[in-house]
């Protein structure tokens, strides 16, 4: 059986934008000191003369980005997710999101698969802040394809998109030619009949593994990819809820605020369904390899598995 292949999704950030540069002249790119770490070096070793560094100071490349966008520039700006969406949500929230600007903010390091740099870098409440700005587009990738895709469809997007990537390798599960990427559709990678597994970034390939668990033990798992998280693929989830009765959520980020609650908000006003949360439940992270986290808090295969197997009975 052959090594299945792993790339962290913010390879995939680096080299769309190197594309996408000579695609949009006016496509500029921003880093906080962390270019090295995010992969916007790669844009800045291409477009020397389009990459601004800002130094440690996240709030004002905000302001920068929002500023440039008000001349016509496409700015991506890149940071660690706590930082790009925790210390500057304010500077999110006023300068582009209320003025409702074409920015697009690229948040690597995102969740507790930061491993050794500990809880204070382990951002799990990105999604739930960045979902509760008015008009903000919120995508989570789930590999390198899919985030290659991602950023393309941003670039071409007007108005404020949140782009989720991690620090880990992670499996390649999109490399095929149907692939399509679509901001707003989820994607049905399974189809089943006793139980919807509803995932996000990392926990995507996780929630796959699952199903192969238990299609052994004879349950049929439907499992959908929700790369976009705001706006939710409503029509999709329901759909899927109404045919299997139960629905598992499972997401690299808190149960507070973030997909699973997304998706709760929508079951609960138009199909009632019994819903499972899968995520990091209302604690801090720590410190430790991305591998031992994601098994001791049950985003890989076995606790995806586990949970829903205890959901069902």
């Amino acid at each position: 059986m052959s090594e299945i292949k792993k790339v962290a999704t913010r390879e995939g950030y680096g080299k769309a934008l190197v594309e996408l540069g000579a695609k949009y002249p006016n496509l500029v790119v921003l880093d906080a000191d962390l270019a090295a770490a995010t992969k916007t070096s790669m844009f800045q070793k291409a477009y020397p003369d389009r990459h601004i560094d800002c130094g440690i100071a996240e709030c004002n490349m905000i302001g920068i980005a929002a500023g440039l966008a008000t001349t016509g520039k496409i700015p991506f700006l890149s940071s660690f997710a706590m930082f790009a969406a925790g210390r500057a949500f304010e500077q999110v929230r006023n300068s582009v999101g209320y003025p409702h600007l074409n920015v697009k903010i690229g948040a690597s390091h995102a969740g507790i698969t930061v491993g050794e740099d500990g809880a204070s870098h382990q951002c799990n409440e990105d999604i739930a802040l960045m979902r509760t700005i008015p008009g903000m587009v919120v995508i989570n990738p789930a590999d390198e394809i899919e985030t290659s895709e991602a950023v393309k469809a941003s670039a071409a997007y007007e108005g404020p998109v949140y782009l989720r990537f991690g620090r880990a390798a992670v499996p390649v599960i999109n490399d095929n030619p149907e692939y399509k990427f679509e901001i707003g559709k989820g994607i049905v990678l399974r189809e089943g009949t006793d139980v919807t597994i509803v995932a996000t970034g990392i926990c995507v390939s996780a929630s796959l593994e699952a199903a192969d668990m238990l299609a052994a033990d004879g349950i049929s798992a439907e499992v959908i990819n929700i790369h976009t998280i705001k706006p939710l693929d409503e029509e999709l989830i329901i759909a899927s809820a109404k045919k299997t009765g139960k629905v598992v959520t499972a997401e690299e980020h808190s149960v507070i605020g973030g997909l699973g609650s997304a998706v709760c908000d929508a079951l609960s006003e138009k199909a009632p369904t019994p819903v499972c949360k899968i995520g990091i439940n209302d604690v801090f992270g720590e410190s430790a390899s991305a591998a031992v986290l994601i098994h001791k808090y049950g985003l890989d295969g076995e606790g995806i598995y586990n949970k829903v197997k205890g959901f069902l009975k």
